[in-house]
């Protein structure tokens, strides 16, 4: 099997478009026109997967917000795709009672919870408007596909809450069920039950236990939502690698020189939609700029082939691909000229000339549209030059090559951050960086010297000063990989942290097994390939090889018996790597790069709670900094 998680959402959602009837109930010749209404999260899931000319194609006509004000259109269908929560159902309660819509085909983005399915009846009977819900579906699409090899939960702050100090028992639970919600909808898409893996201790045992709960669960029932057996082994099963984020920091924090993590990091992609400022149109006072909405994702040609390429590389190929559309035109003026040779057979020269035509007129849809990809690279190209020379991102990125090296220019990093290249903000990332590769622990002399150079320049030291404590702790460095549960908790306590809940034990919870080993794992980020430290882990447990470190990760295998081993031992062509507490382009570029390497090559699907930039994950440091009063 092929987990293109993309290409399943998109047919998932095509299905629920056409009243999630079977196939071969549809007429081809027979086009039901419909409003589709969405909330804002069901809203994110569709975005990345549809255009608008896309879902004019399934027959919608108008897409409505859920929380807008909206007219009635009473004799068209509406589907509604939304998630179940309180206010939600009631929103639909109105709209129903109200008569809106003809009929109303309710989607929910997981599942309805009993109670508010409850709520929905006793409204709607009270209303006597029961008749025109024609159904309701449970989708399990609570996620966001923005490739065929990336989706994300869209859980903001994951790493905060899970590693928040003032965090209740409740509120850990809480986030654990919506993650394990987000993963089953994933794995109900992918239509597989996989055999999970993840490191001991921490929120991602925590994780893989509830999560291999509720599939076991969902096994016993006869009619189960996976398209492959729930009795015995398949060849095919894949693997799914859960890490907690702590396993490593600083690839969420580094500088960055390749394209598509350049252009979430510079540009503040999201969703795959880039918004930069372009320079004045006809029409515009000269000087002048705009917004300019770009969506990049499968499909884009230049994105697709140029993203893993270092940034002149990529610019490059934007000229070259410039050249090759020029000299297209060129060929198609020339074929379709009025160069006309008067010894030539006329009869010849009209069919001549006539197929020319009709090839030219087949071809200009194609040139027109790949024009539109050019240049909107080429604007994307310009506004990311701009940032890099105006912040010297070239500079940052040769300094925190060397500290992943091992090799860390004390001196230049210095002389960065005391000069005016840079924004504060890349100033602490830096920072950040070589603090958590730093073989050792910092003296105080250099800690204080870089952190009032930050502060003179305007950055917020907390997330540097949290850090700084936890590897004052022995809670990450040293090169040695172990359970942060061997520490002791009562030192915990002592850096402000106070005792926790007995759901995880504190060193666990907000540590995992994994922060003690950021400062090894990073040293195999290699110029060039950058494989990242869960690389380095998943290729392990890919091809299930003997080493200390593939041995110490549990094994859940829904299939088999609680107790018993599973047979499912690997090696595996396939994996669902999940990252717990956020991911990012370059995590899931390292992971590309091994898969598409490997001979033969694996197919890796890459999944966080949500893609986050490093503007925001330093942050979210800086804020548990300050939960926990280290200052």
């Amino acid at each position: 099997m092929v987990l293109d998680i993309r290409q399943k959402q998109i047919a998932g959602v095509q299905h629920m478009l056409q009243f999630n009837a079977a196939a071969n109930t549809l007429r081809k010749d027979e086009e039901i026109y419909k409003v589709l209404v969405v909330d804002r999260f069901t809203k994110g899931i569709i975005g990345p997967l549809l255009k608008l000319s896309d879902l004019r194609k399934q027959g919608v006509t108008l897409v409505l917000d859920l929380e807008n004000q909206r007219e009635a259109i009473p004799d068209v269908p509406a589907v509604y795709f939304v998630q179940a929560t309180v206010s939600t159902i009631a929103a639909i309660s109105r709209d129903v009672a109200a008569g809106l819509y003809d009929t109303f085909h309710l989607n929910l983005a997981l599942t309805c919870p009993r109670p508010l399915l409850e709520t929905l009846a006793s409204n709607t009977v009270t209303a006597q408007c029961v008749q025109r819900i024609a159904k309701i579906y449970d989708q399990y699409m609570s996620f966001i596909a923005l490739e065929a090899g990336l989706f994300s939960l869209g859980i903001p702050d994951t790493y905060l809450q899970l590693n928040d100090p003032q965090a209740q028992d409740t509120q850990i639970e809480g986030a654990v069920e919506s993650i394990v919600d987000g993963l089953f909808s994933a794995l109900v898409t992918l239509g597989t039950v996989p055999v999970i893996k993840c490191p001991k201790g921490g929120a991602a045992q925590h994780v893989a236990t509830a999560l291999d709960a509720r599939l076991r669960d969902h096994l016993k029932s006869r009619s189960n939502l996976f398209t492959e057996s729930s009795s015995g082994l398949t060849i095919s099963r894949p693997l799914l690698c859960l890490f907690d984020r702590n396993f490593e920091l600083s690839v969420m924090l580094q500088h960055v020189w390749t394209y598509k993590p350049l252009v979430h990091d510079v540009l503040g992609m999201q969703a795959n939609s880039v918004t930069i400022d372009t320079k004045a149109e006809a029409g515009q006072l000269p000087g002048t700029t705009s917004k300019k909405r770009y969506e990049v994702g499968d499909g884009d040609f230049f994105w697709e082939s140029n993203g893993t390429l270092q940034f002149p590389e990529m610019a490059g190929n934007v000229d070259v691909q410039l050249k090759q559309y020029t000299d297209a035109v060129a060929d198609l003026n020339r074929r379709t000229g009025s160069n006309v040779d008067p010894a030539a057979d006329p009869n010849e020269l009209m069919q001549s000339n006539t197929r020319n035509l009709m090839s030219a007129i087949s071809s200009l849809p194609q040139l027109t549209e790949r024009k539109k990809v050019i240049d909107k690279h080429t604007n994307m190209a310009t506004s990311l030059l701009k940032q890099i020379q105006a912040r010297a991102l070239k500079q940052y990125w040769d300094r925190e090559e060397d500290c992943l090296h091992g090799k860390p220019d004390l001196p230049a990093i210095e002389r960065l951050l005391q000069g005016s290249e840079g924004s504060a903000m890349d100033k602490l990332r830096l920072v950040l960086v070589w603090l958590l590769t730093s073989e050792a622990l910092p003296s105080d002399s250099d800690m204080e010297r870089l952190q009032s150079s930050l502060a003179t320049a305007g950055a917020d030291t907390t997330a540097v000063a949290y850090l700084r404590r936890m590897r004052s702790m022995k809670l990450t460095g040293g090169g040695i990989r172990g359970s942060a549960s061997s520490i002791a908790l009562d030192g915990l306590a002592g850096a402000g942290l106070g005792p926790q809940s007995n759901l995880l034990s504190w060193a666990d919870r907000a540590f995992g097994p994994g922060l003690t080993t950021i400062t090894k794992g990073v040293k195999s980020l290699l110029a060039g390939n950058q494989q990242a430290a869960v690389t380095v882990a998943v290729e392990g447990l890919m091809d299930a090889k003997a080493n200390a470190e593939a041995d110490s990760f549990v094994t859940f295998d829904p299939k088999v018996v609680s107790g018993r081993a599973s047979k499912a031992v690997g090696p595996f062509k396939e994996a669902v790597v999940f990252m717990i507490g956020g991911g990012n382009y370059l995590e899931y570029e390292s992971l590309s790069l091994y898969a598409s390497k490997s001979q033969p090559p694996k197919n890796i699907l890459y999944g966080a709670t949500d893609i986050i930039s490093p503007e925001a994950f330093a942050k979210q440091l800086a804020d548990l900094g300050k939960r926990a009063s280290i200052l």
